[in-house]
C-alpha cells in the first residue's frame, strides 16, 4: 500500500447541514497535516484521530484503520456520514471516546487542537500512555488561534515540540520523544454558591466556574408546582438539572447532551431513579407532549464558530415534545436576538429576566 494520502477526490459535507455557505467541511490545517504526512513520506500505521469534526482526516486515512476519537455524537453521525457518502468501507474504522483506552500501541497521533486549551491537554494525556519512544504526533491549527498554551501543554508530555512555518494560514506542531510521565486527575472542580462542588471532565463547557448565562438562569428557574417531568437540554455539567433537584427532588428529570463528555461529567453530579441521561444531538426518541417544563442554556459556539442554527432545529424539537400546557425556558446571549427565531416557532414568547448581557426568555406552546 503506498504510503501517499489523496484527499482531492473526497465530497465532505457538514452534518447538521447549514445554510451558511461560508462554513467548509475542513481547513486548510486538515490539507496541511495530510501534506506534512506525503511529504516527509511518515509511514501511516496504527494512527489515532483526534477532534476531526466532519471526517475529513478520518476519510482521507481510512485505509489505515485509524482510530476516531469522538467526542460528540453529532460528530460520529458526520463522520460515518461522509465516509459512505464516498463509498469508503466504515467498517475500517474504530471509534472511541476521549476516556476510552484504545489497548494498543500508536505510532501516528493526528489532531487537530481543539479551542479548549483543557481538552488538549485530555488529549495528550489519553494518547501518550500508548505512544512508543518513535512515535509522532502530528498538531494542525490556523495561525490566528495560536496561543502559547498549545506549547506549554505539548511540552509537558513531549520532549520535543516543533512548530512548522505557516501554509494557508495554517501550521502544525510536530511532538516528539514523549516524556515518561505521572498522568493527573482530568476532572476540574468547581465551587457552587452553597459550597458543593460540580465535578466535570477537561473540554466541557466553562471549566473553572458556571458560566455566568446558567448563573443568572440558575437565578430565575421558574418551576412550577405542576412540573414533574423536566428536560434539561444541553445540559453540560449537568448543573441546572442539579439545581432543579435540589429545589424538587421527585420530580423526573432528563440531561439531554450531544458530548459524551458532558454526559460523563453530569453522571458525576447527579444519581437517583429520578435521573436519566442521553447521549444524543436530538430529541427524536421523546414522545410529543411528554416534558411539562423544559429549560436550556443552548449552544451557539461550536469552537471558533457561532452558529445558532442547530439550536433553532432544537427548538422546534422542543414545541413538539413540550405538552399543551408545558413551558420552556432559556437563557441567550442579547447579541443573538433569539425572540425573532422563537415567535416563529412558539405561539407565546416572554422576556421573564434581563441584564446587560443576558436575556431568559418564556415560551409555551
Amino acid at each position: 500500500m503506498s504510503n501517499k494520502v489523496n484527499s482531492k477526490k473526497l465530497n465532505i459535507v457538514r452534518y447538521p447541514h447549514s445554510e451558511n455557505k461560508s462554513l467548509r467541511a475542513w481547513n486548510s490545517a486538515d490539507e496541511y497535516i495530510l501534506k506534512h504526512i506525503n511529504e516527509n513520506e511518515i509511514k501511516v500505521k496504527d494512527v489515532i484521530i483526534f477532534n476531526d469534526r466532519f471526517g475529513f482526516l478520518s476519510s482521507s486515512l481510512i485505509d489505515y484503520s485509524p482510530k476516531i476519537i469522538i467526542d460528540n455524537k453529532s460528530q460520529e453521525k458526520s463522520i460515518k456520514s461522509n465516509i459512505t457518502l464516498n463509498k469508503l468501507e466504515l467498517s475500517k474504522c474504530e471509534f472511541l471516546t476521549p476516556l476510552d483506552n484504545p489497548n494498543s500501541p500508536i505510532e501516528l497521533s493526528i489532531i487537530k487542537i481543539p479551542k479548549s486549551m483543557d481538552l488538549f491537554r485530555l488529549y495528550l494525556n489519553q494518547v501518550s500512555e500508548l505512544l512508543e519512544s518513535e512515535s509522532v504526533i502530528i498538531c494542525g491549527f490556523m495561525t490566528k488561534y495560536f496561543t502559547s498554551q498549545m506549547l506549554d501543554i505539548a511540552k509537558e508530555y513531549f520532549e520535543e515540540v516543533e512548530q512548522s512555518l505557516a501554509w494557508k494560514k495554517s501550521r502544525i506542531l510536530i511532538l516528539s520523544k514523549p516524556k515518561q510521565i505521572k498522568h493527573s486527575s482530568i476532572i476540574n472542580e468547581i465551587r457552587l454558591n452553597d459550597n458543593k462542588n460540580i465535578q466535570q471532565y477537561f473540554g466541557v463547557f466553562s471549566a473553572k466556574n458556571i458560566d455566568y448565562a446558567t448563573q443568572y438562569l440558575i437565578e430565575n428557574i421558574n418551576i412550577k408546582e405542576t412540573d414533574n417531568i423536566i428536560l434539561d437540554l444541553a445540559s453540560g455539567n449537568g448543573v441546572l438539572a442539579y439545581a432543579i433537584n435540589e429545589r424538587k427532588a421527585n420530580c423526573e428529570i432528563h440531561l439531554v447532551d450531544d458530548s459524551i463528555l458532558a454526559v460523563e461529567s453530569s453522571k458525576l453530579n447527579l444519581n437517583g431513579e429520578n435521573i436519566h441521561f442521553h447521549y444524543t444531538d436530538n430529541l427524536k426518541e421523546f414522545d410529543e407532549n411528554y416534558f411539562d417544563f423544559i429549560i436550556s442554556n443552548p449552544p451557539s459556539h461550536f469552537e471558533y464558530e457561532t452558529n445558532i442554527e442547530i439550536s433553532i432545529e432544537l427548538f422546534r424539537e422542543t414545541k413538539r415534545i413540550l405538552k399543551t400546557d408545558g413551558h420552556f425556558q432559556l437563557v441567550a446571549s442579547k447579541h443573538l436576538n433569539l425572540k425573532t427565531h422563537l415567535v416563529k416557532i412558539f405561539s407565546d414568547v416572554r422576556i421573564s429576566a434581563e441584564n446587560k448581557k443576558f436575556i431568559i426568555y418564556e415560551c409555551c406552546k
